[in-house]
């Protein structure tokens, strides 16, 4: 249409105002990203003691994955546990708190959800070892 802007142009014009008014809360998605990190890490380790415990069951392994963006939340980020259809996520959102999903199955609804703000590490620490036994039993139940 003569006069229309091509959309590849109207498309870049979009991109840079929603990336400007996200801006904003680079800092606070950047501490997001690192809590997420930290409980990451606390949970691999963990997770080093069950692979030593079901040593000789391969089928009890259990898959940790990487931070990345949040699958529902612009402003959050996540990683995700797995053992064949089994889940569970951590999330970290930008506005300061810590969503534990799960565990659940994956095509089903997910949850039950538990949230935590960032400086209850005691509070976090205690409910991250009770899901992830649950994960585990759920995970490891036939």
């Amino acid at each position: 249409m003569p006069g229309m802007q091509p959309l590849r142009d109207r498309l870049r014009v979009l991109g840079r105002e929603l990336a400007a008014r996200e801006s904003e809360h680079a800092s606070a998605l950047e501490a997001a990203r690192s809590k997420a990190a930290s409980l990451r890490a606390e949970v691999a380790r963990a997770l080093e003691g069950w692979h030593e415990g079901v040593a000789g069951a391969a089928q009890l392994a259990v898959r940790i994955g990487e931070v990345r963006p949040d699958d529902k939340h612009i402003r959050a980020v996540e990683f995700d546990l797995t053992r064949g259809r089994h889940r569970a996520i951590v999330t970290v959102k930008a506005r300061g708190d810590v969503t534990l999903v799960g565990p659940f199955h994956a095509g089903k609804t997910e949850g039950p959800c538990k949230s935590f703000p960032f400086d209850a590490d005691e509070e976090i620490r205690k409910a991250l070892g009770d899901f992830l036994e649950r994960f585990l039993n759920e995970a490891a139940t036939p």
